[in-house]
C-alpha cells in the first residue's frame, strides 16, 4: 500500500512535528528539574533520571573528537542526511506504509537531537538510563528511542517482504 503525496506530505509534518514537540518537551523538562538533583529513580529503580549533555552522538560516540569536526559531523553532516531524508519522504512516489513510518521516525529523533545541537552549543541531552540487575542501558532520550522504533519498523518491514521459498512441488 502507497501513500498520495498529499497524505504522504501531511502525515510526515503530523508525525514529525508531533514527535519533536514531545522529545523537544521532554528534554526542556529534564534540564529544569534535573540540573539540582543528582538523579531520580523510579519504578523502584528500574528507571534513573539523570541530566547529560553529550557532545557526542549516541552512546556518546565521537564526544572527544575535536569541536570543529564533531560540528562538521554531528551538525552539518546530519543535517544534510536529513534534508535527503526528507526530500525522500516527501517526493518519493512509491514508498509502503511500513517504510515510511519507520524512517519518518529515524527522521523526527534525527531532526530533535540536531535541534538539540544547534540550540545547546553543539549538545544533545539525555536523560533516561533503564536498569534490569546488574546490567543497565546507556543513557539516552526519547528521540534515541524514536530512532530505534523507526529503524526496527524498516527492519520487521524488510523481514515481512522478503522473498519466501516455496516447497518443491510434489512429483
Amino acid at each position: 500500500m502507497t501513500l498520495s503525496r498529499k497524505l504522504r506530505l501531511a502525515a510526515l509534518a503530523f508525525l514529525v512535528a508531533g514527535t519533536v514537540g514531545c522529545d523537544q518537551t521532554s528534554k526542556l523538562a529534564a534540564r529544569t528539574a534535573l540540573r539540582q538533583a543528582d538523579s531520580i529513580l523510579l519504578s523502584g529503580g528500574l528507571i534513573e533520571l539523570r541530566l547529560a549533555e553529550n557532545p557526542g552522538s549516541f552512546l556518546s560516540l565521537g564526544a572527544v573528537l575535536p569541536e570543529a569536526v564533531r560540528s562538521a559531523v554531528f551538525t552539518v553532516g546530519v543535517g544534510i542526511g536529513l534534508i535527503a531524508l526528507t526530500g525522500y519522504l516527501a517526493w518519493r512516489s512509491r514508498i509502503d506504509v511500513i517504510r515510511f513510518i519507520g524512517l519518518s521516525l529515524v527522521l523526527a529523533g534525527g531532526l530533535s537531537n540536531l535541534l538539540d545541537r544547534v540550540f545547546q552549543h553543539g549538545l544533545v541531552t539525555d536523560f533516561v538510563t533503564i536498569h534490569i540487575g546488574p546490567l543497565h542501558t546507556g543513557i539516552f532520550n526519547i528521540a534515541h528511542v524514536l530512532i530505534m522504533i523507526g529503524i526496527g519498523i524498516i527492519t520487521f518491514g524488510l523481514w515481512k517482504s522478503r522473498p519466501r521459498d516455496t516447497p518443491a512441488s510434489a512429483q
